[in-house]
């Protein structure tokens, strides 16, 4: 008999190791996921050499990321969901599928679909001028809205010629500022009022702070709390009974949040920033609850039934307005490979949202650390690969060898400019360069591409020796921009 107990109880034990790795899934699925935790793939692949393929926890470790929630969609569902990983780099508790991650930037496309449905309910007109429905704050008459009124679709599109690109949040138990106080620049807030400096509808540029217009936008329209019209208008209807907009975040779902990390994997000061930001990037959510958001809009394009927007809405909202954005999601791709998504990336947290519009694919990577985005990408890129995407391909390129002479001329140190003056420390190895960041350690390699000419193993950037007429090495132009002045010895 205790024999038999023995053996219930250790069947018990492998259930429940089994249940966060797919057990109960068709194989056909559980192999997909395997395939892309040990297929992710780098952004640059050599000529002629193996494809490099990496392991998911091996990269987790490489970018000091602690903790990795992932959602896929296939053939218009959520085929599977899956978290890696730990609440924070000193903690036991592993992450799940109802773990919960900032999604900073991710805010937005979610917060365009409430101020959509106001649009489509006819309590705002997208081409009119926002001030008409503003009651309590107005964006400030300038030289520039003389010529034209921001409209709710400039908002949406980033082009309304608003400033202020994005927010850094507020420690926790700080003082928060009203909507307000963050749009005219007022103590408590951290950031620049934000006011026209460009023709509204004149060119793109990000802006977060035309998405604190819209927040203030909501709520003089509905007369409620950003957040408690969300909750109600959308994240309810759609069924994310996992992501919130309040902020800060309520104590009894803090259990349930991730902390954030910086870039090294040590955990930012108070865990997580605050961010009254709500609708550019206050939402608090899962893989799993972003994945239904994305299913409901590759649903609602493709059918005129039972959509948050109706498909008129839904097929605007993924129409091309300025700089690759619709009205909130960005966009890539055409016709049956239509594509929409977004980043996100507030302090400690990066995550990525992508979806097309026709095919029922797409997927939601979420991380918890400064370094995520990279691992995002990887991710990515193992996904498609697995699913036979067209979009998150690696970049092929091609080492031209270089004599270790010419190699050799090119190492040194090169400096830059301010008045701390970093310095890159640049020695041979191998068959390329090795740059090291001497102000905090950080080193990558360089592969020569031609002879001046070289691009970074893991990215692909390029790096532009430049000389002097008669032939020396004088500076270095790398990442495509920034300018490095060589130390003469």
């Amino acid at each position: 008999m205790k024999y038999l107990l023995m053996q219930v109880i250790a069947l018990m034990l492998l259930l429940l190791w089994l249940i966060p790795y797919g057990f109960g899934q068709p194989a056909q699925v559980l192999q997909r996921i395997r395939h892309v935790e040990y297929g992710l793939v780098p952004s640059v692949e050599l000529a002629g050499e193996p494809a490099q393929r990496y392991t998911l926890a091996d990269r987790m470790r490489y970018y000091h990321v602690p903790a990795v929630s992932i959602a896929v969609i296939n053939n218009g569902q959520l085929e599977w969901a899956k978290a890696y990983g730990h609440l924070s780099a000193d903690s036991l508790q592993s992450a799940t599928t109802e773990t919960l991650f900032q999604a900073a930037s991710v805010s937005k496309p979610v917060s365009a679909l409430g101020v959509l449905k106001l649009a489509e309910q006819g309590r705002i007109a997208l081409d009119s001028n926002v001030n008409t429905y503003l009651t309590s704050w107005k964006i400030p008459d300038s030289r520039f809205t003389a010529q034209k009124p921001v409209t709710l679709r400039q908002l949406l599109s980033h082009s309304s010629g608003l400033n202020v690109h994005g927010f850094g949040g507020y420690l926790p138990g700080k003082p928060l500022p009203a909507v307000r106080q963050i749009l005219n620049g007022e103590a408590p807030a951290n950031s620049p009022a934000v006011r026209s400096d460009t023709v509204p509808g004149a060119r793109w540029r990000y802006s977060g702070g035309g998405y604190m217009v819209i927040q203030q936008l909501t709520e003089d329209i509905t007369r409620q709390p950003f957040a408690t019209y969300m909750q109600q208008a959308v994240l309810k209807p759609l069924g994310m009974q996992h992501s919130t907009f309040a902020q800060p975040l309520p104590a009894h779902l803090l259990t349930k949040a991730t902390t954030g990390h910086d870039g090294k994997g040590a955990k930012i000061n108070g865990n997580h920033h605050v961010y009254p930001e709500l609708a550019p990037a206050g939402l608090w959510t899962t893989p799993t609850d972003l994945a239904t958001y994305l299913l409901h809009i590759q649903q609602a394009f493709r059918s005129q039934q039972g959509g948050l927007l109706s498909q008129a809405m839904t097929r605007q909202m993924l129409t091309p307005q300025s700089g690759g954005y619709g009205l909130g999601p960005g966009l890539g791709g055409q016709e049956d490979k239509l594509a929409f998504g977004h980043g996100g990336g507030n302090e400690g947290f990066r995550c990525f949202i992508y979806a097309f519009a026709n095919t029922g694919q797409g997927a939601v990577v979420m991380t918890n650390a400064d370094n995520g985005m990279d691992l995002v990408y990887e991710v990515l890129r193992g996904i498609s690969a697995e699913y036979n995407w067209p979009s998150f391909k690696p970049v092929v390129k091609k080492v031209v060898p270089l004599p270790a002479e010419q190699l050799a001329r090119l190492a040194g140190r090169y400096e830059g400019h301010g008045n701390k003056k970093p310095e890159l420390h640049i020695t041979v190895s191998g068959k390329g360069l090795l740059v090291t960041q001497v102000w905090n350690g950080d080193s990558y390699t360089l592969l020569p591409e031609a002879g001046l000419t070289f691009f970074t193993r893991d990215g692909g950037d390029p790096f532009l020796f430049e000389t002097s007429p008669d032939g020396r090495i004088t500076s270095l132009l790398a990442f495509g921009s920034d300018r490095w002045t060589r130390k003469q010895e």
